[in-house]
């Protein structure tokens, strides 16, 4: 299976602004060797413009993302989740649905800049967070992934989360 094409659900209670960040990263990152996805238990409808501001930034693509329900994921016409990635401490804590598969998952808790205030500092704030979902999607992709057991994987994987 050297040429499967991992798929990655980003998740985040609004999935307005880190889950997209993520999503258009990896995507970005990725080189087609994962496709990414992204959704939230509480979507709120709309990507917060800042977050495309900050994807456009990174000259990455700015268009085709929406903010959506994560139970999309969870029907069985959904793509078969390899991993699952939650970006903030609320969607952590909260009970996710029943994923199809037995996709790895991990906490990548990364601050909220939607709630910051203040249009400088929330531009900082976007770009503070993409930083950090950069570096840790990075060390994701330098994983050697089909070598690694399911135990020494997630174990990885949360380790990235905790850098």
């Amino acid at each position: 299976m050297e040429n499967k094409a991992y798929n990655v659900l980003f998740i985040c209670t609004g999935n307005s602004a880190r889950s997209i960040l993520a999503e258009g990263l990896l995507n970005g990152l990725g080189k087609g060797r994962f496709r990414a996805y992204s959704a939230g238990s509480h979507p709120k409808g709309e990507v917060h413009p800042q977050a495309l501001v900050t994807l456009e930034r990174l000259a990455l693509p700015t268009t085709g993302y929406r903010s959506k329900n994560w139970d999309e994921f969870a029907r069985a016409d959904a793509p078969p989740l390899d991993f699952i990635f939650t970006v903030c401490d609320n969607a952590a804590g909260e009970v996710c649905p029943i994923w199809p598969g037995k996709p790895v998952s991990a906490h990548w808790g990364v601050p909220d800049p939607a709630a910051v205030e203040g249009d400088d500092e929330q531009r900082k704030a976007f770009h503070d967070a993409a930083i950090a979902l950069k570096r840790r999607i990075e060390l994701f992709l330098a994983l050697p992934i089909q070598k690694l057991d399911g135990m020494s994987l997630q174990h990885e994987l949360q380790s990235i989360g905790k850098r």
